[in-house]
């Protein structure tokens, strides 16, 4: 059957990219059955509510601001060693329409666990609705998609393998999900050390939440206490934020603080 070629866009460039070196990462699950009932209960009390991807994306800040590994990178310049960095820097994935084409595009937020929810929320918002060729990193990263292969290769080997420069240009960890879909991803991919994915909620608050993990980096028994811990803080700290908000308090401060509840 006689079909068309046809040319591969910038953004699915990209992604190709990403992918290539996504695949050399041995990556495994680790999957937990949640309860976020009060965190569910303090949701809907607001009349503004808070995406669902702020709430998670604040709790996993706290989360790896308390475990080591969550910061930690494996690199491969100038000798294969992890390396630790003293904050997070989410890289959040988003859809976005460019040139008559649905792409995936990635901005980053750093320290999302000293951000107030709302300022998460507001972030993630002006990168899924602002022009596409204004977000400095939507604009840079199709700009370089645009070079030949084995540069786009070499700068993105440089980036991934020098730890200075990894968490500034690739974020320390990555959030994406389609649960506002009706759906979720099973095995999905990143070169980064964690990638945080969560189902649709039910009516309760039960969810089942993911970490996609670098076996390098960590193990499995650290992944399945981190997810016991991500389920208190989401219905502790970040509950008690939205609390905070709902009375006209700001918790977010201490939350920030690390502080166990």
């Amino acid at each position: 059957m006689r079909g068309r070629a046809l040319k591969l866009s910038a953004s699915r460039r990209l992604v190709g990219d990403l992918m290539r070196f996504s695949m050399k990462v041995p990556r495994v699950s680790v999957q937990r059955r949640m309860n976020l009932g009060p965190l569910l209960e303090a949701r809907t009390s607001l009349e503004s509510r808070p995406s669902w991807t702020a709430l998670f994306l604040k709790g996993y800040g706290l989360l790896a601001q308390e475990t080591p590994e969550l910061r930690r990178a494996y690199v491969k310049f100038p000798r294969p060693q992890l390396y630790e960095y003293p904050g997070s820097i989410a890289s959040i994935a988003h859809e976005r329409e460019y040139e008559g084409e649905r792409i995936v595009l990635l901005t980053t937020i750093k320290n999302p666990e000293r951000r107030p929810i709302a300022e998460l929320g507001s972030l993630m918002q002006t990168a899924r609705t602002s022009p596409v060729l204004e977000v400095k990193e939507f604009r840079r990263a199709l700009k370089i998609a645009r070079l030949p292969g084995p540069i786009r290769w070499l700068l993105m080997w440089l980036g991934l393998n020098i730890g200075r420069q990894r968490a500034r240009r690739f974020g320390t960890f990555q959030l994406s999900v389609y649960s506002g879909l009706g759906a979720e991803s099973l095995n999905p991919l990143t070169p980064l050390t964690s990638l945080l994915n969560y189902g649709p909620i039910d009516n309760d608050g039960s969810v089942t939440v993911r970490i996609h993990y670098d076996h390098r980096v960590m193990d499995g028994a650290n992944v399945a206490r981190a997810l016991e811990r991500f389920e208190r803080i989401l219905n502790g700290e970040v509950t008690a934020e939205l609390e905070g908000l709902a009375s006209g308090r700001d918790v977010s401060a201490a939350a920030g603080s690390g502080a166990a509840r």
